[in-house]
């Protein structure tokens, strides 16, 4: 869709990728069914979407999130007491490992895993904290006719016992986050290695460092060098874009196709976000 034909917003693409900034738009306000099928139209076509200057309030944020689908409560990290979807992201400035400071598609690790996730800043640090998006789409169309016909085939397991095992970034002690040490007791999933989106048809890799363990019916250490390749092409600079946080920006992106990365580089200075999360469908 070019830029003329959104009747409601305009679209500012930020790569050839994913990625395009919306102005026109205020998110506290009930959005009308022009507003939102342009979005959704932004959303599809870019995989990533940005609006400037957004203030919410956590009933407008969930509201703006139910638009989407039901929303989900996190298993593993305790959400607003007052709004259980809402997740409270908070680096505070003595703290050295941030929440989500590596490459991963959230709630890959749940049978039925996440459409998409909606981050509101709150505070963010005068310098650093930006987030790393990148394109699955775009890792999967890069690869050889040989690779992909036999990825075709396999099914990888998912799970949350690494990330946010004892040894996992995700379950560290923080000051402002109730996060859970899971033991041995948690699910595994399996999910196909590529993954057809459900509204675009089109086909992309859906294993991610974090919650992506093993393939189907592979030891780890027989599944290790593919991964890490097909890892090391999904994050490509290619196929990524950047996004600078200011006060009251807000993103969502698509689980279904889009990697994230939090950087961790702003120590001393604190960064505050709140995010949902949109419940997707089982993938196929």
């Amino acid at each position: 869709m070019s830029a003329a034909a959104y009747k409601t917003i305009k679209v500012n693409p930020l790569s050839s990728h994913l990625g395009a900034e919306i102005e026109g738009v205020d998110l506290s306000q009930p959005l009308s069914n022009a507003q939102f099928d342009d979005i959704h139209t932004a959303f599809l076509k870019h995989h990533v979407i940005f609006f400037r200057d957004q203030k919410l309030t956590p009933d407008q944020h969930v509201a703006f999130g139910k638009r989407w689908g039901t929303l989900n409560v996190h298993p593993y990290v305790k959400g607003m007491s007052t709004h259980p979807e809402i997740l409270e992201i908070i680096k505070e400035p003595t703290e050295k490992i941030n929440f989500g400071g590596g490459w991963h598609s959230d709630m890959s690790f749940l049978e039925v895993p996440a459409l998409g996730s909606i981050l509101h800043a709150i505070e963010v640090p005068e310098v650093g904290g930006d987030t790393l998006f990148a394109s699955q789409y775009g890792a999967w169309d890069a690869l050889s006719p040989g690779l992909k016909a036999t990825l075709e085939g396999l099914r990888a397991i998912h799970s949350a016992a690494e990330e946010y095992g004892s040894a996992g970034a995700s379950s560290k002690k923080r000051a402002s986050m109730d996060s859970e040490v899971v033991g041995d007791e948690v699910p595994e999933y399996e999910h196909p290695v590529v993954r057809t989106h459900p509204e675009t048809g089109r086909k992309g890799l859906y294993v991610n460092p974090a919650f992506t363990l093993r393939f189907a019916g592979w030891t780890k250490k027989e599944s290790r060098p593919l991964l890490e390749y097909l890892f090391d092409v999904a994050r490509r600079e290619v196929y990524t874009c950047r996004f600078r946080w200011r006060h009251g920006s807000v993103a969502m992106w698509d689980n279904r196709c889009v990697w994230h990365y939090a950087l961790n580089d702003y120590r001393g200075q604190r960064r505050h976000m709140r995010r949902v999360t949109v419940n997707g469908d089982k993938v196929r």
